[in-house]
């Protein structure tokens, strides 16, 4: 195995406040920590290119040119949920990981929800510079109870949900809309759902939205939707501008056809002067925050140690947790498919190495066609991209320098496809009774073409070439550690790591020592020893082939390896270096 431990820490660069607790994480790490806050747009752009990480809050525009210019960046990690500032689609096409932290601030975007429907209730708004201007207007700001009324939610996910739960504590009626909630947990925080938007809008007295803006949502509410509902109803936004039609909303407020708004998030941040923004902003009838839905110590402490953690993980090689750009993996999946995610991608660099360029009459073998078949429990998770990723990776890495190309599950497919590599990914449930749970199984095919089957076929028959047979490796996972169970003919059982020399020749005696002998001689050390025998073999006279894994302690020069092989030795033998 390839040593590391001399190799520069990996460089983290943070432009903006990040909590103690996540940069002593970081520390801890091994990273080296750059905090430069209050950088230019320009100034950024000059230095990115020296970074591996690179943690923002809002401030920091992540933009194409800034993830052109950084050829060792990884991951972008922003503190916080949105990634408006980060262009995420540049980031995928590049390979570099965004992730956030869709959870660390929940309770607090809830909460503020919660403060602000009571502040327009109870018009504490207006009520509090009233009286601090020395007036005592008691009978100006009679406000409403919170008990009985209807609370409607567009968007059931984990804030929504929690202020479900909240208001549930005020007696409120809660109904929500949205198309893809869990109706199991919509039903434990005492929600109803609906099927449309316009079942919920005549029904609220306060209305509150907990979604993304996508193209779907934005303008979501406009004046038609805010003519459907009460002219006492009450409208709220802790979650992102752009989704109420803030003219549409100025005008509904003037005219009495709304009762009042609570707005943390807007259009345009910080507002233009004189804009519709800001008018909105001043009305008497909104309660208005500078978007502070997540900014309590605790939320900003909780998203901070969250994406330092994740940057952590990254840079150790480990999946991301909260990528934004990459398939959704669920906790028990991620447990899962961490220790595959290593077998794939070493069987990946295993076959480029044995097959692609071992030593061997008529050269090299690569291939470019692959079925990657999941066995046994595997076959049943929600994603395996990660694992696409890791065989894309494994194929590519002893084939390219690290500079040439960066692979990972946010940019495999599109990697792949530049390569010419075709992957087909295939689930089977048959081998979960042969000792292991889950079996991945790697085919490389001389053409997926069932005409091409048949002509080799016909070929054979005819007295011409044998068919080319497929090149297989299969591999397993005990205790985390990645074990080959087949390669090629041959039965296996070999840890998958390290230095090996792979050997085919014929099992008769003297083999093993005239190997032995000549690698003692080029000082190398031999550390295991296995033998793979054909899979399906008997005892014979000693012509039957087999394979001579060894573990060694250092790569073996070309010379050494050309020495092993002839009529004494072995047929052939390549050097894997993992």
């Amino acid at each position: 195995m390839v040593s590391i431990t001399n190799a520069p820490p990996a460089k983290v660069l943070i432009p903006e406040k990040v909590s103690p607790d996540g940069l002593q994480a970081l520390r801890d790490a091994g990273l080296d920590l750059h905090e430069k806050h209050g950088l230019s747009a320009d100034e950024l752009l000059k230095i990115i290119p020296d970074y591996d990480a690179l943690i923002v809050r809002s401030e920091t525009k992540v933009t194409a040119d800034v993830l052109n210019a950084a050829k060792k960046l990884k991951v972008v990690a922003r503190a916080g949920v949105g990634v408006d500032n980060v262009d995420v689609s540049a980031a995928t096409k590049l390979g570099v990981i965004v992730v956030n932290s869709p959870s660390g601030n929940i309770n607090a975007a809830a909460e503020h929800t919660i403060a602000l429907m009571m502040a327009v209730a109870r018009h504490i708004g207006e009520a509090c510079p009233s009286l601090k201007a020395g007036k005592w207007e008691r009978s100006k700001f009679v406000g409403v109870e919170l008990k009985g009324k209807t609370l409607a939610i567009v968007g059931a996910g984990k804030v929504g949900l929690t202020v479900a739960r909240i208001a549930n504590g005020f007696g409120m009626n809660i109904i929500a809309y949205d198309p893809y909630a869990n109706r199991a947990l919509a039903a434990a925080a005492s929600v109803t759902l609906k099927d449309t938007l316009d079942e919920l809008l005549p029904a609220a007295d306060f209305f509150t939205i907990h979604t993304p803006l996508i193209a779907s949502t934005k303008g979501m509410i406009s004046a038609t939707e805010l003519a459907k509902m009460k002219p006492t109803a009450r409208i709220l936004n802790v979650a992102r501008g752009g989704m109420i039609d803030e003219a549409a909303l100025l005008e509904a407020l003037n005219a009495g056809k709304i009762g009042g708004a609570g707005l943390d998030v807007f259009a345009s941040e910080p507002p233009q002067p004189d804009s519709v923004t800001e008018q909105l902003i001043r009305h008497p009838k909104v309660v208005a925050t500078p978007h502070l839905g997540a900014s309590t110590v605790e939320a900003q402490e909780n998203v901070s140690i969250d994406v330092c953690e994740q940057v952590i993980s990254i840079l150790a090689g480990n999946l991301p947790r909260s990528a934004v750009n990459a398939p959704l993996i669920l906790p028990e999946e991620y447990r899962t498919l961490q220790p595959f995610v290593l077998l794939v991608e070493r069987m990946g660099s295993l076959y480029t190495q044995h097959y692609g360029s071992n030593l061997r009459v008529g050269g090299k073998d690569f291939r470019t066609t692959f079925d990657l078949t999941y066995e046994g429990s595997l076959a049943s998770l929600n994603t395996t991209k990660p694992l696409f990723a890791a065989l894309v990776k494994g194929l590519l890495a002893p084939i390219s320098a690290p500079e040439d190309v960066t692979v990972n599950l946010v940019n495999a497919e599109l990697v792949a496809k530049e390569r010419g590599i075709l992957i087909n990914e295939q689930r089977s449930r048959e081998n979960e009774e042969e000792g292991f749970s889950s079996f991945v199984t790697l085919r490389a095919r001389i053409s997926r073409s069932a005409s091409h089957a048949r002509e080799q076929a016909a070929a054979a028959a005819a007295g011409g070439p044998p068919p080319v047979r497929d090149q297989i490796i299969q591999g397993y996972v005990s205790a985390n550690t990645p074990y080959i169970s087949r390669i090629g003919r041959f039965r296996a059982d070999f840890q998958l790591g390290g230095n090996l020399l792979i050997c085919r020749n014929f099992d008769s005696c003297g083999r093993i020592g005239f190997v032995g002998g000549k690698l003692g001689k080029a000082n190398v050390n031999i550390s295991f020893m296995s033998v793979a025998p054909l899979e399906h073999s008997a005892p014979g006279d000693g012509n039957d082939e087999a394979l001579m894994i060894l573990g060694v302690d250092k790569t073996i020069d070309e010379a050494t390896v050309q020495s092993l092989i002839g009529d004494e030795g072995v047929l052939e033998a390549s050097v894997i270096t993992l």
